[in-house]
């Protein structure tokens, strides 16, 4: 689909965040920073997480949904507004209009999250469900504009969002004025723009990265070429930054004033999630986790002085959260599955337990096979689901198995 953005792409200053600022206060809050003595541990240098999961509405968004419908006339704030997400967008247009007065109608897919459209109606707004994937909702909420006058809130590719996301940047200086490098995820740009536009025109010293999901990367080709080009079949678990072509507005800011972006795996994102919940006691959605898993990913990039990574939203579906975890686990080697054969008599299975036992490693599950034509005639195919306690843990139970006598077979 192709963003209606107005040409030439208008500029955003420090001057539009710092106005911003004060528009927001009172509305947002000014969300706490809090330290990571493990990612400290790892880099090298002090981490500290900016808490956007603890922001009214769970993230970011409500900051430029709120400047953007405050910036409104009185004939179109008449006209009502109308925007297009899966979730944390949805929000804070919901929530921002009701603050102001406005009436909001808001199209989310028909796959959307049950507690995310919950949220969107409670906030204020009228929900309609429309389209399988975000582009086909995107269509229907710009057809509705076009069809009733209602203002289409873009949910990145406008002046008056990117100026509300940056913010962010600005609480970051205030809050960590030691800091030497700021980790954002990057979707369609407009927290990342912000964040640049507010911090490179007071601390031009500080670093300032995005990180994307290496199966919805739109903006690494982009810059390479000059300008936004679209990512096929975007796939990623984090669906807040799962946005197949950058934003106009917020590409020509991040072409410019950006440091690097980096891409980060699957793997890396729910094990990010998975520290936040452990280690920080902060239930993050995988788009927050992002920089977390720039961090885990290359630790090693990162020990010239503090650093800030924001926690960009806490929005994540309980049913999504549970697959993540599991796969958050596997990662982190607290998972091992293993085949392998044995005596089909009496006895045979308890005497493997018993070994499993002796390396506490704790059994989730067991399957056996007596049908496989592989198998002898007095063979049993066992596969085993462990819980373990990492990949140290593994090996040992591996080394216990093979002592013992058993092959295993994958």
């Amino acid at each position: 689909m192709n963003y209606r953005v107005p040409q030439p792409v208008p500029q955003v200053i420090l001057d539009d965040v710092r106005g911003a600022q004060k528009m927001l206060s009172g509305v947002s809050r000014v969300t706490p920073m809090e330290g990571s003595r493990h990612l400290s541990s790892l880099t090298g240098s002090p981490v500290h997480f900016k808490c956007e999961n603890l922001q009214r509405t769970g993230s970011f968004k409500l900051r430029g949904a709120y400047v953007r419908i405050a910036g409104l006339r009185p004939e179109q704030r008449a006209a009502g507004v109308v925007a297009a997400s899966a979730g944390n967008h949805a929000q804070g247009v919901a929530l921002a209009s009701s603050l102001l007065g406005v009436r909001s109608t808001v199209f989310m897919p028909v796959g959307a999250p049950l507690p995310k459209v919950a949220a969107t109606q409670e906030y204020g707004a009228e929900v309609r469900l429309h389209g399988e994937v975000v582009d086909e909702t995107l269509a229907a909420a710009q057809e509705y504009a076009d069809r009733t006058g209602a203002e289409f809130i873009h949910p990145f590719d406008h002046r008056d969002i990117i100026a509300g996301q940056g913010t962010v940047g600005l609480e970051i200086l205030e809050q960590c004025p030691e800091v030497r490098t700021i980790l954002v995820g990057i979707g369609g740009g407009g927290l990342a723009a912000g964040v640049a536009v507010a911090v490179k025109a007071l601390r031009p010293d500080v670093k300032v990265i995005g990180v994307q999901a290496a199966g919805a990367a739109a903006y690494p080709p982009s810059l390479k070429v000059g300008h936004p080009v679209s990512v096929d079949n975007p796939t990623t678990m984090a669906d807040g930054i799962k946005v197949g072509r950058p934003g106009d507005v917020p590409f020509k800011i991040i072409g410019e004033l950006l440091d690097d972006v980096r891409t980060v795996s699957e793997d890396a994102l729910s094990s990010a999630l998975l520290l936040c919940l452990e280690r920080a006691k902060m239930v993050v959605e995988p788009a927050g986790c992002s920089p977390v898993a720039a961090l885990l990913s290359e630790p090693e990039l990162y020990g010239g002085g503090p650093v800030v990574a924001v926690l960009s939203g806490g929005n994540v579906d309980p049913l999504l959260l549970q697959r993540i975890l599991r796969h958050g686990m596997a990662a982190a080697g607290r998972y091992l599955s293993l085949r392998l054969r044995v005596t089909d008599r009496p006895g045979a299975l308890a005497g493997l337990l018993g070994v499993l036992s002796a390396t506490d490693a704790n059994v989730l599950d067991v399957s056996h096979v007596r049908t496989d034509p592989r198998l002898g005639l007095t063979e049993v195919e066992v596969e085993l689901h462990l819980e373990t306690k990492g990949p140290e843990h593994c090996a040992e139970v591996a080394r216990s198995l093979h002592s013992a006598g058993y092959a295993v077979i994958g």
